[in-house]
Parts: structure tokens; C-alpha cells; sequence
């Protein structure tokens, strides 16, 4: 008890002495910042002065400022141009104490760690909230515990097989270590699920979906990978071949791609309804016409992906344009029909 009570004051004493050499320069908005700056250079081997200006909103001249700042008070700051900041190696403040707030919103975290990512990295969270838990006081632990008994959060979709619980965890060290990794995988066209030597480059939850982007070696080109399709990853000790650049570049790639613009009228009782999907099908605006809402879209993908949503609520809904969407709904209904009747 002696000792937290220590170090606690020992880190309030350090942020005093900030203070004192921030006083009468700037406001209490200053400080925080400063302090908030200061955390964040712990938390990473290099920060840009630009990520810096960007999270606080200011100036790479105020930061600039504030990094002189921290100087000024004794943090030994390694600055490289070009390169970013980094705080020299072995020096550390006493633990930061967690606000009620913050605490609270580790609740949210950790729920959603162990529901929409695998058995292993829900198992890891879960065991650094044990360590969060351990630094806060009587009354923040009290504020936690009530309410991580009264939220729940349930996904919509089965994100992962359950014969492959520590895909991302997999998927994560081979990111971060460049190594391929094996898979059997299930696509849409396939009966039987394929082998597959990938190099991950990235990975996003889109409509409530996990997906892999990687370069596929059997296909040679970069492909989308969904975690519930997986019957089988390992990781293997073969190096990247290639250089991928980063998930923004790729999927500003992929937005390049040749689309079709599509639009419909959608009756406003249920156009409402879609609004949480319509994202995926490449939705641009949308206006009232009438007791109608005229939706566009630019798709990517008319034929099958655009063409099957549009089906979920076709009775409700007219194509304005283009004739082929038109023409490619009514065959698969044709088709539809015709199944029906054999």
C-alpha cells in the first residue's frame, strides 16, 4: 500500500513540475495535452510529430512547442527528422491512474474482444484487464465491477469456425512478424475448401464480418479472405516474397475498381431498414421523391452482389437505372420460378 501510495504521488509531484513550466504560458487545456502527449510517447517506439497534431487537433508548430516543453522539464526526448520522437530507453514514470470514465469504457473493449474476435486474443484481453483492474482504486474498481455484469453485446453473424479459435491471433504474428501462413479455405465457388499460401497484409470487420486481406500465392494476386470460411490456418516459417504497402493504399486500390451507377426508388416505410447494409453496396446519397427515397449507388459489383441485395427488398423498391439491372433481376427470378415449379 506504501509503495502505490508512492509512486502515485511520485507521478503527481513529475506533472507538477510540468505544470510549474507550462504557468502563465497557457491554459489548463495545455497541460493536458502535454501530459496526454507525454503518455503517448510511452506507448510507442517512434510517434511522428504529424500523428501528434492530428489526435489534438493543432498545429505541428504547437506541437513542436510542447515537445520543447517536455525538454524543459527533464524527459530525455530523442528526436530523429524525418523519422519522429521516442523517449530514451529505461526511462519510465510511475503507473498513471485511470479516470472512472476510462475505466468504464474498458467494459465496452472487453466485451467486444470476446465476442467479435477468437477464443486466444478474447483469452490475452482479458487477462490484461485483470492487469488494468489491479491499478485502480476502491471506488473506480467498484464502478467497473457494476457495470460489466449489466452489458452484453451479441454479433449479429458467426464470425469465426469454431474449429479454428486463434485465427487473428495467427493472422496477427504473421502481419507483424512477415511470415506466410497456410490455409484451407472455403470460397463461394468452390465445393470443396482449397489450400492456400498467403502473405496477410491486413485485416478489417466489414458488415459485421472479419476479413483478411493478403496476397494468395495460388492465385497470384491479392485477395479477400473471410474468417468464418477458414477450416485451417498454420503458421509457417517461410519469409514475405513481395512488399504490400499498407491496407489504406490497397483499399484506396479497390475503390479504383470500374463501377456502375446504379439508382432506386425505395419506399421511406423501409428504406430506413437498409441503411445499415447499403454502405457495402457502394451507396453515394440519397432524396425524397415523393413518399419514395431516391437512392445512388456506384457498385462495384451490379450482377451477383448488388443485384441479390436488391432482391431482399425488390417488393418495395423500383430500379430507376440502368436497363441491365433490370434485366439481370428478372433472370434470376426467372430462374427462381423455375426451380420452384421443378
Amino acid at each position: 500500500m506504501g509503495k502505490k501510495r508512492t509512486q502515485v504521488l511520485g507521478l503527481k509531484s513529475y506533472l507538477w513540475e510540468i505544470a510549474h513550466a507550462i504557468m502563465g504560458m497557457d491554459t489548463a487545456k495545455r497541460f493536458d495535452r502535454i501530459v496526454a502527449i507525454l503518455i503517448q510517447l510511452q506507448s510507442k517506439r517512434i510517434v511522428k510529430a504529424q500523428e501528434l497534431a492530428d489526435r489534438f487537433d493543432v498545429s505541428l508548430r504547437t506541437v513542436y512547442r510542447d515537445i520543447r516543453t517536455l525538454e524543459a522539464s527533464g524527459v530525455p526526448i530523442v528526436s530523429e527528422a524525418g523519422v519522429g520522437y521516442s523517449i530514451m530507453e529505461g526511462y519510465r514514470l510511475p503507473p498513471v491512474m485511470f479516470t472512472r470514465e476510462e475505466a468504464g469504457s474498458f467494459v465496452a473493449a472487453e466485451k467486444l474482444m470476446q465476442k467479435f474476435t477468437d477464443k486466444s486474443l478474447g483469452a490475452y484481453y482479458e487477462s490484461a484487464m485483470y492487469k488494468l483492474k489491479s491499478v485502480l482504486r476502491g471506488k473506480e474498481k467498484d464502478w467497473v465491477e457494476a457495470l460489466e455484469s449489466q452489458v452484453s453485446i451479441v454479433p449479429g453473424q458467426v464470425l469465426f469456425n469454431e474449429e479454428v479459435p486463434n485465427a487473428l491471433e495467427i493472422l496477427f504474428e504473421s502481419i507483424a512478424e512477415r511470415k506466410q501462413v497456410f490455409l484451407k479455405y472455403e470460397s463461394l465457388r468452390e465445393e470443396t475448401p482449397s489450400e492456400r499460401r498467403i502473405e496477410p497484409v491486413g485485416l478489417f470487420n466489414e458488415n459485421g464480418f472479419w476479413y483478411i486481406l493478403g496476397y494468395c500465392h495460388l492465385r497470384m494476386d491479392y485477395r479477400h479472405f473471410r474468417t468464418d470460411r477458414i477450416h485451417h490456418i498454420a503458421r509457417t516459417s517461410m519469409d514475405f516474397m513481395l512488399e504490400h504497402g499498407t491496407m489504406d493504399e490497397h483499399r484506396e486500390k479497390r475503390e479504383e475498381v470500374e463501377k456502375t451507377k446504379v439508382k432506386i426508388l425505395v419506399e421511406k416505410s423501409v428504406a430506413k431498414y437498409i441503411r445499415g447494409g447499403r454502405k457495402h453496396y457502394g451507396f453515394v446519397s440519397e432524396k425524397p421523391v415523393g413518399g419514395q427515397m431516391e437512392m445512388t449507388f456506384m457498385t462495384a459489383d451490379m450482377e451477383n452482389g448488388f443485384a441479390r441485395w436488391y432482391l431482399m427488398f425488390g417488393d418495395y423498391a423500383t430500379i430507376v437505372e440502368p436497363d441491365a439491372l433490370k434485366k439481370r433481376v428478372a433472370d434470376i427470378l426467372k430462374k427462381s420460378q423455375e426451380m420452384l415449379a421443378g
